[in-house]
């Protein structure tokens, strides 16, 4: 198909000249070609209602990821919560000659729980997940 075209002269700020040259040559194309595309994309009737209805889409989305992101942390701090009042209530102090075997052992522990950490973190099932499947298994 044949077009035809029309020569038109108009004057751009320089720095936008500039912009425009960079961009045709990084696509390789003319810069008449880049200045086409923008002027249909622009001229487009309907461009500002797919440009709405892209924004819309993706802001659902973001929210959605917020309100999951809000749940887990929820959930985290929580979990957390519960561990370390049942850590306070149910620990007794240790007399000063066991501290420092028992120091020497949670140091031990500690370790093996970021080791369990750093597994599950990377492959493992999630909290979450785990009580996910908990609930409707108990349902």
């Amino acid at each position: 198909m044949i077009r035809s075209h029309v020569k038109q002269t108009f004057r751009i700020e320089t720095a936008l000249s500039r912009d425009l040259t960079d961009l045709a040559r990084r696509r390789g194309l003319t810069r008449t070609e880049v200045l086409e595309a923008a002027l249909r994309s622009f001229l487009c009737p309907d461009q500002e209602e797919r440009i709405e209805a892209l924004l819309t889409r993706r802001l659902d989305r973001i929210g959605r990821q917020l309100d999951r992101i809000e749940w887990h942390g929820e959930m985290s701090g929580e979990a957390l919560a519960l561990f370390v009042r049942h850590w306070l209530t149910s620990t007794t102090p240790l007399p000063d000659d066991a501290l420092p075997a028992a120091q020497a052992s949670g140091k031990r522990r500690w370790e093996a729980f970021v080791d369990a950490l750093s597994r599950r973190m990377e492959a493992g099932p999630k909290l979450a997940a785990e009580l996910m499947r908990d609930v409707r298994g108990s349902d």
